[in-house]
């Protein structure tokens, strides 16, 4: 086993220690299939607590999306985001011709999964914040990967905003059913679409 084979085991396992998460699956089994996850917002553990409920052989091709100035701004944070999780790092500060989806597509070329938080911040309320325009084009995009809602139950008081020390709290992950982009669907009623896919798993997992 390599070190960050180690370090990704040791952390996942931390994960399940503090929160007791498991991952909840729902019309969506897991499988080794090419998916985007795209979730609720609330915590810098988000991504974490995602990739530790999904099982061991699809951690090794789902990448999470992480903020390349939060993520890189110490070594050993830049290097558990990229030798570990072997995030997709995104600008939050860009120049006027740079794409912030680039990464992103060139990642699913490739034949990554991905985890993404449409709502591009982290929220403080209990419901997601409408979803930016980024899973539209993806969907567009790439019309063969998988979309899969998933809420994250519980995990805004494990490391609520400002804190960097997480606290042991129940909490869960719930992926929905995949769902797809409609011929001609209008892209603010298919986001609509996927936000409230997300919120109606709140219920699923209460």
């Amino acid at each position: 086993m390599t070190r960050p084979e180690f370090v990704g085991l040791l952390l996942s396992t931390i994960a399940r220690l503090i929160t007791g998460a498991q991952g909840h699956w729902y019309g969506s089994p897991p499988k080794a299939e090419q998916r985007i996850y795209f979730a609720n917002h609330q915590s810098h553990f988000d991504w974490v607590l995602i990739w530790a409920s999904l099982p061991h052989d699809l951690r090794a091709q789902t990448r999470p999306i992480a903020a390349r100035d939060y993520w890189t701004s110490s070594p050993l944070k830049h290097w558990i985001t990229r030798e570990v999780f072997n995030a997709v790092y995104v600008s939050r500060v860009r120049t006027e011709d740079e794409d912030p989806l680039e990464p992103l597509v060139d990642a699913l070329r490739n034949g990554d999964s991905l985890v993404i938080f449409p709502e591009g911040t982290r929220g403080n309320k209990g419901e997601p914040q409408a979803f930016k325009a980024g899973l539209y084009h993806l969907a567009e995009q790439f019309p063969d990967v998988q979309l899969i809602p998933t809420w994250i139950d519980n995990v805004q008081r494990v490391m609520p905003k400002g804190e960097v020390v997480p606290v042991p709290i129940l909490c869960s992950v719930t992926f929905g059913a995949p769902m797809t982009l409609a011929a001609g669907e209008d892209k603010r009623v298919f986001l609509d679409r996927a936000r409230s896919a997300v919120l109606a798993l709140s219920k699923v997992a209460a």
